[in-house]
């Protein structure tokens, strides 16, 4: 009987994780915050008790909604009162301008040269030499402005104007032909299949994904086994 009850609250502790994390936003899974960092640890340990705790498995979970709803608040409150975000979110530091290392600046984001060495190569820069300012954000991610001769070339240096790119649509996913992908790019199957056949492809479920661009361009990806 208790292996069922086991069985009955871990579903409910699961359900009821899945949809207080819904409420909260994906911001909770990509970049956390202080306060969201902890409160994501401390849901998912009393839901870890809520899923063996027999007799009143109601406590941990109005503790669930109690912390979930403190986090709902904070967000609402940052965004209504733009100067508590300061406090609650904390802000970026610039810990490298100008070619100069700011000590004090790392100190109060308790960065170490060797993590910011790290986070350097981790963006792609193994030289700090070809780092113009350097910002420790509030999620704990560096983000890094390159010297201008350093940054990558961009269409507007070569006075070059190109034109707008918009998304490619799935139209054929795992050998399966996707009707409503086709039907609101304005195109149907019978062009599908003409395209499939200049490409000598005999059908859809040869191809494991294939994308449409905003010009009809079809670009094929076949099944390799």
């Amino acid at each position: 009987m208790d292996i069922i009850k086991v069985i009955l609250t871990s579903l409910f502790s699961a359900v009821s994780l899945f949809f207080i994390a819904k409420l909260m936003g994906h911001k909770q899974i990509s970049q956390l915050d202080f306060f969201d960092y902890i409160t994501g640890i401390t849901i998912g340990s009393i839901a870890a008790e809520m899923a063996t705790e027999l007799e009143t498995p109601w406590k941990p979970l109005i503790a669930m909604v109690i912390y979930g709803a403190i986090s709902i608040f904070l967000s609402i409150m940052t965004v209504k009162l733009p100067r508590s975000r300061k406090f609650i979110n904390g802000t970026p530091t610039i810990v490298m301008n100008n070619g100069k290392l700011y000590r004090e600046n790392m100190k109060k984001a308790k960065l170490d040269l060797s993590e910011f060495m790290i986070m350097c190569r981790q963006e792609g820069y193994f030289n700090i030499n070809d780092i113009q300012t350097a910002v420790f954000e509030c999620n704990g991610r560096l983000t890094i402005l390159p010297v201008s001769d350093k940054r990558p070339l961009t269409p507007n240096d070569m006075d070059i104007k190109p034109s707008a790119e918009l998304l490619c649509t799935e139209v054929i996913m795992d050998g399966r032909i996707l009707d409503e992908n086709l039907k609101r790019l304005g195109l149907n199957i019978i062009w599908l299949e003409k395209q499939l056949k200049q490409q000598n492809y005999s059908s859809a479920k040869e191809i494991y994904l294939g994308i449409c661009d905003q010009n009809n361009k079809l670009t094929l990806f076949p099944i390799n086994i």
